[in-house]
Formats: C-alpha cells, sequence, structure tokens
C-alpha cells in the first residue's frame, strides 16, 4: 500500500476530503503537523508528500523529500521561489501578465503593503511593510486561479472571492475562466516545475486584469476541486514507477 503524507492539519476542509477518497482507493494517509519539526524516518517511510503550509520545519521536510528520492507535490525549489513576493512578480511579467507597480518607498497614491517573503506573513500593525505595490481595481474583490496537475492534464478552476463582507453578496463564487489568463497559468506551472498552484487577479474598471500574488501552497477552498487533489496526489505515486 503507498503511503501520502500531507503536511497540514486532519480536518483541513480540502485536504482532508481528499485523503478519504485515497482511503477509499486503498491508500494510506498520514497527516504530518505544520509547525513542528518532522524526522526524517518519517518522510523516509512516505511514497510522497505534500504540503499545506509556508513554515521552516515544511521547507526543511521538502528539501529532504525532495533529496531522498519521495515525490512532492510542489517540491523545495518552487515553494521556496514561488514563496518570494518580488520573484512571483518578476516571473508574471515575464510572461506576459499586467502586474502592479512596485516601489519601496510609501507612495502619495492607493498601495498595498506586502513584505518581501510569504513566510513572514502581513506586515504587522505597528510595522512598515518591505515594499508598496500599487492598488489597482475598484470592486472588493479578487480573482483566484487554482491550477492543479493530476499526472494527465491540468485542471484550472476560478473563484471570485469577496475581499470585504457583505450580506448581500458570498463571500466565494465560481467564475468564468479567462481563456488568456489560464494559458498562461499553465507557463507558470512549467516554469517553476510546480502541480499546484494558486494565483491571485484583480479586475480594474476596464476589465484589465493585473496579477497581484502567487501562493505555492494553495487551499483550493469552494473551488470543488477534491477529487482532482486526490487524482493529483495519487498520480505522485506513479512517478518514476
Amino acid at each position: 500500500m503507498d503511503t501520502i503524507g500531507v503536511i497540514c492539519e486532519p480536518d483541513d476542509a480540502v485536504f482532508g476530503r481528499a485523503a478519504e477518497r485515497l482511503a477509499a482507493r486503498g491508500f494510506g494517509v498520514e497527516f504530518l503537523p505544520p509547525g513542528e519539526p518532522i524526522r526524517p524516518e518519517d518522510i523516509d517511510a512516505l511514497d510522497a508528500l505534500a504540503n499545506r503550509t509556508v513554515c521552516r520545519q515544511a521547507f526543511d521536510a521538502l528539501s529532504y523529500a525532495d533529496r531522498n528520492g519521495v515525490e512532492t507535490l510542489n517540491g523545495f525549489f518552487p515553494t521556496t521561489a514561488l514563496s518570494c513576493r518580488l520573484v512571483v512578480l518578476n516571473a508574471l511579467e515575464q510572461i506576459g501578465y499586467r502586474v502592479p507597480a512596485i516601489t519601496f518607498k510609501k507612495p502619495d497614491a492607493d498601495y498595498v503593503g506586502k513584505n518581501r517573503f510569504r513566510w513572514d506573513g502581513p506586515a504587522g500593525v505597528d510595522a512598515d511593510p518591505e515594499f508598496y505595490q500599487q492598488a489597482v481595481g475598484s470592486e472588493p474583490s479578487i480573482e483566484r486561479y487554482y491550477a492543479l496537475d493530476d499526472g494527465i492534464e491540468t485542471h484550472l478552476q476560478a473563484l471570485t472571492i469577496r475581499t470585504k463582507l457583505t450580506e448581500r453578496r458570498p463571500v466565494l463564487e465560481e467564475t468564468t475562466v479567462r481563456v488568456q489568463l489560464a494559458t498562461r497559468i499553465r507557463e507558470l506551472l512549467d516554469r517553476f516545475d510546480a502541480r499546484a498552484i494558486g494565483v491571485d487577479f484583480v479586475v480594474d474598471e476596464h476589465d484589465e486584469c493585473y496579477a497581484v500574488d502567487i501562493s505555492p501552497v494553495p487551499s483550493f477552498d469552494g473551488a470543488g476541486m477534491e477529487r482532482r487533489l486526490a487524482d493529483s496526489l495519487a498520480s505522485l505515486t506513479t512517478i518514476g514507477a
């Protein structure tokens, strides 16, 4: 029986349901606690490893898995590189997306403050962000595209996510995939040797799309991709077989 490890809480809404599907197919699933050291011998016992969090312990586990032949959903390199926001913005621009202007000095215009690295989290209330990203778009929402390679094809799902809550609008709702955005997302997967990412877009008043961020540890919340995720995790056990 092949065993797949997942660095996340066992009650995770999406990965938990994907694990149930895998168990029904005869796979073993081991949930590894995020934020705690993971022993090399625990990784050696796995046939594949997936990660749901950005933390030092997860990076250590991915690095060990890559060096020792344990297949990963997103390995150490893509997870690390795609957690560096300036690398991400440069990559998005290089493949043809519009990206907001950035500056390291606080601008007079509207901006979004961010830290350089995803693992640092958002800037604190009393702390200055490490860089400033031009604010684009007038609607309090983003379009999030989830991309997932199941070993045969890449599946995409797009959601509109409300960034400000209202009583009349849902927090998550499915939206139409824009073909010109989807094609480039597949190129991102190829460039970074990743199998799963989330890409955030903001649409301005002229219906122009700006790519503003990437997550190498996508949650897939609300995307209805549990079966696709189970397929992708299962396919890791056959790579190189």
